[in-house]
């Protein structure tokens, strides 16, 4: 099995190092090395107060060193906990390194794709509206689509064309691709959605970079942080924000190195724009559909951002 592998620059990554310095934590770390497990479970077997390992998991997710999904449970809902690294990786500071990193980014709305093909259920949402007719093709061509701040579809893609910002004689280190993604369940309730899972792919500059395997499709019982009361509870309510990046040693999901594309193969100054692809191989194991969500919608207030780290 390969390693998951996390790695983190010392200097910026103080909340992962404070995550990390607690025995507590480091045998919760422990526990979920091997499975996923509730806050209770992880309670009893520390032999701790629930609320103490409450205050442990909170400091760790949102170090991003656990992930933790609300799931239904015998009263209610639960949290359920799981380790996604097997290794933290500490990059110390360098007294060679004379300047920060200077990082140029882009925001993308996530209705200004350039070219689709989608099959349904499919429909687009701003945050005050539905736009167009819901599981209708055509409606991904309505002009109030730049407003979107939801999409989704079940089989197809959306394509994006980001403008090349790359400085003339400046030598590219990483393109990275951020945005918030889940599947699309016909029927989204607590019971089903949360076991949907879907193989959800992008490509840059038609290079295949790398599928993520999405675990299911978020709704049916909590409402995501930003998004609008309006919209049914029974709907897609937020995603899980994911990172793809490309650099000269390979192409890595959340840190992890998922194919030996480069950047060499991207050639990206040979291009006046950075297409960007998301969407369900054909072949895909799991073709249960795409949620992509922008600004005002789900846990994360941003639309799919790109970013060129410049050396």
């Amino acid at each position: 099995m390969d390693s998951r592998l996390l790695m983190i620059e010392a200097e910026e990554s103080f909340d992962v190092l404070n995550a990390l310095a607690s025995k507590t934590r480091l045998q919760i770390l422990k526990l979920l090395s091997a499975q996923k497990l509730n806050v209770n479970d992880i309670a009893e077997q520390l032999n701790l107060p629930q609320s103490t390992i409450s205050t442990n998991i909170t400091i760790l997710e949102k170090a991003g060193v656990i992930a933790v999904e609300v799931a239904a449970g015998k009263k209610g809902s639960q949290k359920i906990c799981s380790a996604p690294y097997d290794e933290v990786v500490v990059q110390l500071p360098s007294l060679k390194k004379e300047t920060k990193q200077k990082v140029i980014e882009v925001a993308m709305p996530v209705g200004l794709y350039t070219d689709f093909q989608v099959s349904p259920p499919c429909g687009l949402c701003s945050i005050e509206e539905i736009i167009g007719f819901l599981d209708v093709p055509e409606t991904f061509l309505n002009p109030k689509r730049a407003a979107a701040s939801l999409l989704w579809f079940e089989r197809g893609f959306v394509e994006y064309k980001f403008p090349n910002n790359l400085p003339p004689n400046t030598e590219l280190d990483a393109l990275e691709i951020s945005l918030e993604l889940c599947s699309e369940a016909p029927v989204t309730t607590p019971e089903t959605s949360k076991n949907w899972p879907s193989d959800i792919t992008i490509w840059i500059n038609e290079q295949e970079i790398g599928t993520w395997t999405s675990p299911g499709d978020f709704g049916g019982d909590v409402r995501g942080k930003l998004t609008p009361g309006w919209w049914k509870l029974a709907g897609s309510q937020y995603g899980l924000l994911k990172n793809w990046k490309v650099t000269h040693e390979g192409a890595f999901i959340d840190g992890i190195k998922i194919s030996d594309i480069t950047l060499a193969q991207l050639d990206i100054r040979a291009h006046t724009s950075v297409k960007v692809r998301i969407g369900i191989k054909e072949q895909a194991a799991n073709s249960r559909g795409i949620n992509i969500f922008g600004k005002g919608f789900g846990n994360h207030d941003q639309d799919i951002l790109l970013k060129m780290y410049l050396r």
